[in-house]
């Protein structure tokens, strides 16, 4: 079974994680098929980068999230946008969607310093 989980990279105590497919089986810094994304915790608010079109044609051959990297994708929308994705909708109208969101979750986070 294929999931898409986070793999920590960074120095002690300061992590930073990248979005991969790897095989279930597979160690948690081990051997993965794809970054998809990357996560930075660390930052306020915290930086989260997903390639959408490549986490959608994952999932649609049937890759799992883990609760994590499920909850990220609560967080930026991403889950919404796959079911609509297998409803039909286009990929070009859901990624140009997930743009406009991220640039406005930037605008906020500088307006909010």
């Amino acid at each position: 079974m294929v999931r898409i989980r986070l793999r920590r990279t960074g120095l002690k105590r300061q992590p930073s994680y990248r979005l991969v497919v790897a095989d279930k089986e597979s160690p948690r810094d081990g051997r993965f098929i794809e970054i998809v994304g990357y996560y930075n915790p660390r930052t306020q608010p915290a930086t989260i980068e997903i390639k959408e079109d490549r986490v959608f044609d994952w999932m649609s051959k049937g890759a799992q999230p883990t609760e994590s990297v499920a909850q990220l994708f609560k967080t930026t929308g991403t889950d919404v946008r796959f079911e609509r994705f297998k409803k039909g909708e286009s990929l070009e109208t859901l990624l140009a969607e997930a743009e406009q969101a991220k640039a406005a979750r930037g605008a906020v986070s500088k307006t909010g310093k």
